[in-house]
């Protein structure tokens, strides 16, 4: 098992990472294929995965949740899910709750806004919904509905909560504007990247559309930045350089955070 810090984020690859705190611990898109191995995308596409993943999911320590922004190959695997007791809780959109729960996972389905919480030993961990658009017009039907997610630890103690905002595969739309209207004070972000193209169109955000969602949010003076889902596949077209390239060209104030695979981050 995986001795990983209290209070801590630490990046396994792809979107996929191990956050503790108050208590809890949540795995988000759990993507734990090997490098060569192929995440089948659907519509008959698949894309081979350049590099591994920092720990097996064997390694993963007891889990209270998984957040999973949508049921895709490159997010939660076959491997996610031999590997995961079905018993943990998955907390997805509703499409992919209702197919997971055929497979006989437990599983959570939100709509954008829609809560769920859990509790233990006095501390509430509320996963909520978000906006998320994983494609433009009608190239929209060919992928999976995605959402992005706040995860909010609330202490014991009743002190503030600890807020992530997780984006999802999403473009970058004018309703993600509501999320920091809603949510003001966000302490991390994890910004799903890539430039992922499907059949030449662009699906994920790439590193001029990571640079338009910090300006869009406000996020340099509201958050920790913490880029993710950027290399680790075929189909990622924007390498993590051209985010940090156009972050230095338009002169963004931000507390980014690059934290490479196997690497823990403080949550504090």
């Amino acid at each position: 098992m995986h001795q990983q810090p209290d209070s801590s984020l630490f990046f396994v690859g792809t979107a996929t990472t191990v956050l503790r705190r108050d208590g809890f611990t949540v795995v988000t898109d759990p993507n734990f294929l090997r490098r060569g191995q192929r995440a089948y995308l659907g519509k008959g596409l698949s894309s081979r995965r350049l590099t591994d993943p920092a720990i097996a999911v064997e390694d993963l320590p007891p889990l209270d949740a998984v957040a999973l922004s949508h049921l895709h190959g490159d997010h939660y695997d076959r491997v996610a899910k031999r590997g995961i007791q079905p018993t943990v809780p998955v907390v997805t959109t509703v499409p992919g709750a209702k197919r997971l729960k055929r497979r006989g996972v437990s599983s959570a389905g939100l709509r954008t806004w829609q809560p769920w919480e859990l509790s233990k030993g006095g501390s509430t961990l509320r996963i909520t919904a978000l906006p998320g658009r994983h494609a433009p017009g009608p190239m929209q039907a060919a992928l999976p509905t995605v959402m992005g997610m706040l995860l909010e630890f609330h202490p014991a103690d009743g002190g503030r909560p600890y807020r992530i905002y997780e984006s999802g595969d999403t473009l970058v739309i004018d309703d993600l504007t509501e999320v920091v209207r809603r949510y003001p004070d966000i302490d991390m972000a994890l910004l799903h990247l890539g430039g992922t193209k499907v059949l030449g169109v662009t699906v994920t955000m790439d590193g001029r559309m990571g640079a338009d969602l910090i300006e869009l949010l406000e996020l340099g003076r509201r958050a920790k930045i913490v880029p993710v889902h950027y290399d680790d596949y075929g189909v990622f077209k924007s390498p993590l350089e051209d985010f940090r390239a156009e972050v230095e060209r338009r002169g963004l104030v931000a507390d980014i955070r690059y934290v490479a695979r196997g690497d823990t981050l403080p949550l504090d």
